[in-house]
């Protein structure tokens, strides 16, 4: 039996169990728009650290990550130092949102800032940005599900065809069990490629070098610029300071700040699961570790690969493994894939549905729910369609998202924390630092020290927040109340 045929097997296997393992999840879940959306506050500490590492370490980690290691060297570790620096300040702010959710029955980010700043057209601002952010996070996803099935079929399943098969099954179990499936798909899935990072890590830098000190000692003897940070550009020039510093800045920023993300302290049973899986957090980004050493092992393999991002999978091939090592591979790239792009697909819709649609026209909660289920599919066919451009890179998809994600935060922390902030000043400073961000991201050359758009857009913002706030009326002592009791 040929290789491809065996490796198609274990694939369906793997995506057998998953579907699985995402409609019986559901079983005991109510039909309501807080089952549907926060899986009824149900989730421990167990489910908590795996859809929250899963969430976070998706396609781009699994692909995007050893690729950037292989061919931009140094600059991989972008995503390493973001991952610890975003996390931490929702030790403090998880448990707040996660008390106020169960207070005033908020499921989503933009109930919360709208609970502080009541306005539906502030609503609805948010709804579209996180829409716009999410398309191309679900594009990467879907796209990195193609590229691995495509590169280890020997390209008899293509990439259109594999990103579809494996988003078929994903909006299947996301349609049927919403939050409560997106939980423990992401644990099985978790922890499936967790192990499966490990095992290629340790395995190929031993089998090609005989050992990871051996094969950094012969890159630094060949490629000495790939390890002298801040790395190097998609060009193979020096990445400048300015650029590695802001990206490391935006994503920390945004990190928790993605509404996929955030809503999980609505599914947190208690506070004390909310900090312990923020404490729990940093040995998920242990995950990153085999991540690099895959990538940079593939710095001196002969031959290779037709994009940066096939790096893994194409040294797979070469490597001549066994069928069923391949096919394992390839699960637990789908793995990354999956346990991000339910996330995001569910969390798509909820936002549109519930801070979008909801705010202008008055539904019943089974109409709310077959709305949702409709925005599912209709997200998922936009990204699919944008997946099948052979040009985008997975990272700097991620990255561009990012711009877009990072201006909430000046929102959610002022919501929170500052009681003289207003509404006019937090839409206010939210378009400003909008507008600034894509002006910048469509003309990179006016970016001064090659900086983010992102941050660009915050420098932008956070002055507008404050200065829009001031000038305007305070709100009712009687409504802060409510928030800093």
């Amino acid at each position: 039996m040929e290789q491809w045929v065996v490796v198609t097997i274990i694939i369906a296997a793997y995506l057998a169990l998953t579907l699985t393992i995402g409609l019986m999840a559901g079983r005991g879940q109510s039909d309501s728009v807080t089952g549907y959306v926060a899986a009824d506050r149900s989730f421990g500490l167990l489910v908590m650290y795996f859809v929250t590492g899963a969430s976070v370490f998706s396609a781009f980690a699994f692909l995007g990550g050893p690729g950037w290691a292989y061919s931009r060297g140094a600059a991989a570790f972008y995503i390493l130092a973001y991952g610890a620096l975003g996390m931490a300040p929702f030790y403090w702010v998880g448990p707040r949102v996660a008390k106020l959710g169960r207070q005033h029955g908020f499921v989503t980010q933009a109930q919360l800032i709208t609970g502080r700043f009541p306005s539906k057209n502030l609503s609805g601002l948010i709804a579209l940005l996180s829409l716009i952010a999410f398309v191309p996070y679900v594009t990467l996803q879907m796209r990195g599900a193609g590229i691995v099935i495509e590169a280890v079929t020997d390209g008899n399943v293509p990439i259109w065809l594999g990103s579809a098969v494996a988003y078929g099954i994903v909006i299947a179990y996301v349609l049927s069990a919403g939050a409560m499936a997106v939980g423990w798909t992401n644990t099985f899935q978790g922890i499936f490629m967790v192990v499966i990072a490990w095992s290629l890590g340790l395995y190929l830098p031993n089998a090609l070098y005989g050992g990871i000190g051996e094969m950094f000692t012969q890159i630094i003897a060949e490629r000495p610029e790939l390890l002298d940070p801040p790395g190097l550009t998609a060009t193979g020039e020096p990445w400048s300071w300015g650029a590695y510093s802001t990206f490391i800045l935006v994503s920390a920023i945004g990190l928790m700040m993605w509404p996929h993300l955030f809503m999980k302290a609505f599914t947190a049973k208690d506070d004390e699961t909310m900090r312990r899986t923020v404490i729990l957090f940093p040995t998920f980004q242990l995950f990153l570790i085999p991540v690099f050493l895959i990538g940079f092992s593939g710095v001196l393999f002969p031959g290779s690969p037709s994009s940066s991002d096939f790096i893994l999978p194409f040294m797979i091939l070469e490597t001549d493994l066994p069928a069923l090592v391949v096919g394992l591979f390839c699960a637990g790239a789908l793995s990354a894939s999956m346990s991000t792009g339910d996330a995001l697909l569910h969390a798509s819709a909820s936002v549109v549905v519930e801070d979008g649609v909801q705010q202008f026209v008055d539904l019943s909660e089974r109409a709310q729910r077959r709305l949702m289920q409709g925005i599912v599919l209709l997200t998922g066919a936009i990204a699919y369609v944008f997946a099948q451009d052979p040009d985008s890179s997975l990272v700097l998809l991620l990255a561009s998202a990012y711009g877009v994600i990072c201006q909430f935060a000046p929102t959610v922390i002022a919501a929170l924390y500052w009681k003289r902030a207003t509404t006019k000043g937090v839409i206010a400073g939210l378009i400003a630092g909008t507008i600034t961000a894509f002006f910048f991201w469509q003309n990179p050359e006016l970016k001064p020290y090659e900086m983010h758009e992102g941050i660009l857009g915050l420098i932008v913002h956070i002055p507008t927040l404050v200065g829009m706030s001031l000038v305007t009326s305070a709100q009712e002592a009687e409504h802060l109340q409510k928030f800093f009791d």
